[in-house]
């Protein structure tokens, strides 16, 4: 069963929390550009995997290809009507809608957390500079199992995939 979210990243850029020396202001150079793509991130939390692509936007047409190409099991997800649509539905993958307004049920969001925190409050040259980052994050992260499973790997997600039954866990 695989966790999926999105999120859009650009070069609008966010200042970030910094230490420095009493008493003394830091400046945060903020790059503000109207220039940004989609991450579409998968976490299996059984198994510790990432899966990523990205997409120029987050309509039912781009995110169709992704999940024909990953072919999951089951997802994961939020209720938003990309997610919902009919082309989505046709793909005949069990869908699991998560309750709105509850990131803290997606461990995508702690992958998403885990990204902004390194890549924000860094002034980039390119779109594709600041992609090239995220990119290495990611590989980073699924090479790290254990670190991946620290921050996906929530006791009660695999409490309730062990409870599933027999014919469905062969799948997960």
């Amino acid at each position: 069963m695989w966790y999926v979210d999105e999120m859009r990243f650009g070069l609008w850029g966010q200042t970030r929390r910094r230490w420095g020396l009493r008493g003394v202001k830091i400046v945060q150079r903020i790059q503000i550009t109207f220039a940004w793509r989609y991450l579409v991130l998968a976490v299996n939390c059984v198994r510790g995997q990432l899966r990523w692509e990205w997409v120029e936007r987050v309509r039912q047409q781009d995110l169709v290809p992704v999940l024909e190409r990953w072919s999951p099991e089951a997802l994961v997800w939020d209720s938003a009507s990309p997610h919902k649509g009919r082309q989505v539905a046709q793909l005949g993958i069990p869908l699991i809608f998560l309750p709105p307004y509850a990131p803290q049920l997606d461990p995508a969001e702690r992958v998403f957390r885990e990204i902004r925190r390194e890549i924000e409050g860094i002034v980039y040259p390119s779109l594709q500079a600041k992609q090239a980052a995220i990119e290495q994050l990611l590989r980073r992260l699924a090479a790290d199992r254990q670190r991946l499973m620290q921050l996906i790997g929530w006791d009660w997600i695999q409490a309730a995939h062990q409870s599933l039954p027999l014919s469905d866990t062969r799948s997960i």
